[in-house]
């Protein structure tokens, strides 16, 4: 396994870029602030469907008091296309290979939608590297109580990432919620890249037939589930259900939160993840560490 260095790319701010080989792909990588001291573990993020680092950049770039850790899938952003399928466990495991690469044992683990079922799956997979997670606007996959027919049937079109106009027409409908920050919803579209047809694919069926719910019950991590109560892709009952199942969890909602509240309500998310990720450790966490 090996890893160079990209040059620094404008919308990526003031992260360091890597390809890197890991489980048998050529991933490229952003991190920031690994070379710093914390007191915080990394977070290790999952994106979205199709959504390439960019789009995640203005987050990693906010938490500036820990090290942020995120990667292309194949076939996303700058990322290779993948030669074979993958699934949650390959894709878990190869994770962990980046992070070995990377000199990273424990991380707090968060997704975001397709990306909040990679984050389940690692912790159950790797609960030895997984802190705290980190669930926003998700569900337990395919059990998932499904949004609004029009607003998936747009999710699901490719068009949205290659069609700036299609992108812009069906904003509102995709990711709802109104923006507190003039320009926003436009930064957001500028950051994203298509994927290729065989990358999206795979992404797609890499979640066929996958869920969480048999091992939530058995999840012994803290867990803060993010959701939206105007999500028209992720209904808000899919938070209620994780919430449900998973003992150690807590639901906070977003009034007025579409899909895409992590951009448009982007100072109360990153108020609650770190009021999550900076609490005191629990008992049970003590006891798991002792």
């Amino acid at each position: 396994m090996t890893a160079s260095k990209d040059e620094p790319q404008k919308d990526l701010g003031t992260a360091t870029v890597e390809m890197i080989e890991a489980g048998g792909r050529t991933l490229r990588v952003a991190h920031w602030r690994l070379d710093k001291p914390s007191d915080h573990a990394p977070i290790l993020f999952f994106n979205g469907i199709g959504a390439n680092i960019e789009a995640v950049a203005p987050l990693a770039e906010r938490l500036t008091e820990r090290a942020f850790i995120i990667f292309d899938m194949p076939g996303t952003g700058e990322s290779p296309d993948p030669t074979v399928p993958y699934n949650p466990f390959t894709m878990s495991w190869t994770a962990t290979q980046i992070l070995d690469q990377l000199g990273v044992d424990e991380v707090d683990v968060m997704g975001v939608s397709w990306g909040g079922a990679m984050a389940q799956h690692f912790a159950l997979q790797h609960p030895g590297r997984t802190r705290r997670l980190v669930l926003v606007a998700t569900t337990a996959g395919m059990l998932m109580v499904p949004g609004n027919p029009a607003a998936l049937s747009k999710m699901a079109n490719p068009r949205r990432y290659v069609d700036s106009k299609f992108m812009n027409e069906h904003f509102m409908m995709l990711y709802g919620g109104m923006t507190k920050r003039p320009g926003s919803k436009e930064d957001h579209i500028g950051r994203l890249k298509p994927p290729s047809p065989r990358g999206y694919l795979y992404q797609l069926v890499a979640m066929l037939g996958w869920t969480s719910l048999p091992g939530l019950p058995f999840m012994n991590k803290e867990v803060l589930i993010m959701m939206g109560d105007e999500d028209q892709i992720v209904p808000l009952v899919n938070g209620k259900i994780l919430n449900t199942m998973i003992r150690n969890s807590r639901l906070e909602v977003f009034k007025g939160g579409g899909h895409l509240f992590l951009l448009t309500h982007a100072d109360e998310s990153v108020a609650s993840i770190r009021f999550f990720l900076d609490a005191p450790s629990t008992e049970a966490e003590s006891r798991r560490a002792a």
